[in-house]
């Protein structure tokens, strides 16, 4: 048989080593990777885009939304950073039918206003808003939020908030007086002469009290007031002397669906009482004569912020008060034992009380006993 030409076997030795070449890095890329392996890349940042839990109350003319703030894990240039959250708002009547669909609500609503970037930033768990209102008709109010993100584009409206504010809502109160005493400070104020419309009478179920330290931001979301005060004072037995307060008073409606509502704040007083007054003389003392000794005791004070005790000592009662201190600091006991005296001779005693103040009570009784 005659060897084949030349040309076919080059042609058929070239197509054998590509074939073998494709093989290779068909194998290399099934094959474990080696060297130094890179760093996982960081999971793509997500922000909730939307709220579910908007929710609101009326206080006086005003509206006040609130919501959940926005988590900020995203880099303020991110599309995923929200720069804002918009308020929209659409006022029905008051039987208008309940369900809208957020095509509607997106034609009939209105942009109220906005809580900028630099409110998320600084916001605690919650983001608030402050609708004020005109009232005058009834009307059923819809709230809505929208977030938007760094490129300016708007997620989907969050849940609706419905709303039926009431118009006759009496006015703020005014903080008129102080007066301190050893147990309570007490406010008190002017109350209002008209709703916040300027009708009459006064829709007016009561009043709240707040009050709020220097290391406090805002008022307290609670009153001071278990129930209703319906006086036009308030006596706080829960201070403590010489911490700064500041007090504030709200008055309080029936709302729609008797529901209460509080009118808008009061003027504030800043109040402070330093504690001047002294514990009570403590009762009489009692003493055991032994030989070398004479043990003395009595009744503990009833005051709270009571130090200690004073023990005085003379073996002269026509002598002029102080006599000889036996305790040199403040005593917290109620027992002493007087081991520093000499058989025969009678001795005299009395007891001063001492607070955390400084401030001291009278004297108790005196008393006497001879050393056996």
């Amino acid at each position: 048989m005659p060897a084949p030409p030349q040309t076919s076997v080059s042609k058929r030795r070239s197509a054998a080593r590509h074939l073998l070449l494709v093989l290779a890095l068909c194998a290399l890329s099934l094959a474990p990777t080696c060297g130094k392996r890179r760093p996982p890349l960081p999971p793509i940042e997500r922000i909730p885009q939307r709220t579910e839990q908007l929710t609101g109350s009326q206080r006086g003319n005003q509206i006040i939304l609130s919501w959940p703030a926005p988590l900020r894990n995203a880099g303020e240039g991110s599309v995923q950073s929200i720069r804002k959250v918009d308020v929209y708002r659409v006022a029905e009547r008051t039987n208008a039918p309940l369900p809208m669909t957020e095509d509607e609500f997106a034609v009939r609503s209105i942009l109220v206003g906005s809580v900028t970037y630099d409110e998320i930033k600084k916001a605690g768990p919650n983001l608030t808003y402050v609708d004020t209102l005109e009232l005058t008709e009834p009307a059923r109010l819809r709230y809505a939020v929208r977030y938007v993100n760094a490129a300016g584009q708007s997620a989907a409206f969050s849940n609706f908030f419905l709303m039926e504010p009431a118009a006759r809502v009496a006015a703020p109160p005014a903080i008129t007086g102080k007066e301190y005493s050893e147990t309570a400070i007490t406010v008190t104020w002017e109350a209002p002469k008209a709703n916040i419309d300027a009708s009459t009478p006064v829709n007016l179920l009561g009043y709240n009290v707040y009050r709020t330290t220097a290391a406090q931001v805002g008022t307290g979301q609670n009153p001071l007031n278990q129930e209703l005060i319906t006086a036009t004072q308030y006596q706080d037995k829960t201070f403590k002397f010489g911490e700064k307060y500041t007090y504030m008073v709200r008055s309080v409606s029936l709302g729609t669906e008797g529901r209460p509502v509080e009118s808008l704040d009061s003027n504030t007083t800043e109040l402070s009482q330093e504690d001047t007054y002294p514990p009570s003389a403590p009762e009489r003392p009692s003493i055991g004569a032994s030989p070398g000794k004479l043990a003395l005791f009595w009744a503990a004070n009833s005051e709270s912020d009571l130090a200690g005790y004073l023990l005085y000592r003379s073996t002269d009662p026509s002598l002029p008060k102080p006599w000889t201190l036996l305790t040199q600091a403040v005593y917290a006991r109620t027992t002493f034992t007087d081991e520093n005296i000499e058989s025969g001779k009678t001795y005299y005693y009395y007891v001063i009380a001492v607070d955390n103040a400084g401030n001291k009570s009278q004297l108790s009784e005196v008393v006497s006993e001879t050393v056996p």
